[in-house]
């Protein structure tokens, strides 16, 4: 069981590397997520299907997500919509597009390659042949840490945190704040499809109704991470958004090892969620992140 908490808890640490932007810094309710996780598994599952290297799927998966966050940027930025709808119509269109892009509801990847299940996975040797799937998972998953990390010390990370913190410091450094704010729904959304294309890999199989719920898991993992580990100060935030992610999947792990039936998996990650924000408000107030 610990195996699946951490390989689970690392893939929705991407998807919550992807919220921190959204949530924490630019302060955007982007219900992009719902649709964008499973658009980055729907890419990386027919691709796979169609004979490409799974590897290779990823970095489309990424593009995709691009596009996504860009669709929302576009619709709040220059048609004026609320960020909150913006979301809503990106979201609720993708779901038509995945289901184009898949061509059905369910694409199993049953009999072929996949990222975890290859001729250099087969080559491991024999005491890691076990962990084979969590190192890979691992591995990503720092890869896309660290150039978040890398991004967020560039002087367009700069005028990304700036964007949501105070928005006037970067209208006086002469800059497009709804450029700002495009580029990150446009990065958020790429590690979430990411995240959904690894899952897509590691379930081995893509469903159109996998993505219900994604955002809610990942702001649960935001708001547990920075919570926990807020007075520490040498922590960067992205670490604690993975730390919570793996946390979060453990709490719902432990609550089905209790007895909880299965079926009421998404009312445990509600009524979780609920548990979390309702702590949240009796924390001191926020202390500033170190991103």
């Amino acid at each position: 069981m610990l195996l699946s908490i951490l390989e689970q808890g690392l893939i929705y640490g991407i998807l919550a590397l992807g919220l921190l932007i959204t949530y924490r810094i630019l302060d955007f309710p982007d219900l992009t997520v719902d649709s964008s996780f499973p658009l980055g598994a729907a890419v990386s599952a027919v691709l796979t299907v169609r004979g490409m290297a799974p590897v290779w799927t990823l970095f489309f998966a990424v593009l995709a997500g691009c596009l996504a966050g860009l669709i929302t940027g576009l619709i709040h930025v220059k048609c004026h919509v609320r960020d909150l709808l913006s979301g809503i119509i990106t979201m609720t269109g993708l779901y038509s597009i995945n289901l184009n892009i898949a061509g059905k509801a369910n694409v199993p990847l049953f009999g072929g390659d996949t990222l975890f299940k290859n001729p250099f996975t087969r080559a491991f040797p024999a005491f890691l042949a076990p962990y084979a799937t969590l190192l890979i998972i691992l591995v990503i998953t720092l890869i896309a840490k660290l150039l978040l990390d890398w991004f967020l010390s560039t002087k367009a990370g700069f005028l990304l945190r700036a964007a949501g913190d105070n928005p006037s410091v970067v209208t006086t450094l002469a800059q497009d704040q709804g450029r700002v704010k495009i580029l990150g729904l446009m990065i958020a959304n790429a590690l979430v499809a990411l995240s959904g294309a690894v899952m897509c890999q590691q379930q081995r199989y893509f469903d159109i109704s996998m993505g219900t719920g994604a955002m809610v898991i990942g702001l649960a993992s935001v708001i547990i991470g920075t919570n926990i580990f807020r007075s520490l100060r040498f922590m960067r935030s992205t670490t604690m958004a993975l730390i919570g992610s793996v946390l979060y999947k453990a709490s719902v792990a432990i609550a089905l090892q209790l007895g909880l039936d299965a079926s009421f998996m998404k009312l445990i990650t509600a009524v979780l969620f609920l548990i979390i924000l309702v702590i949240s408000q009796f924390r001191p107030k926020k202390v500033r992140l170190h991103v």
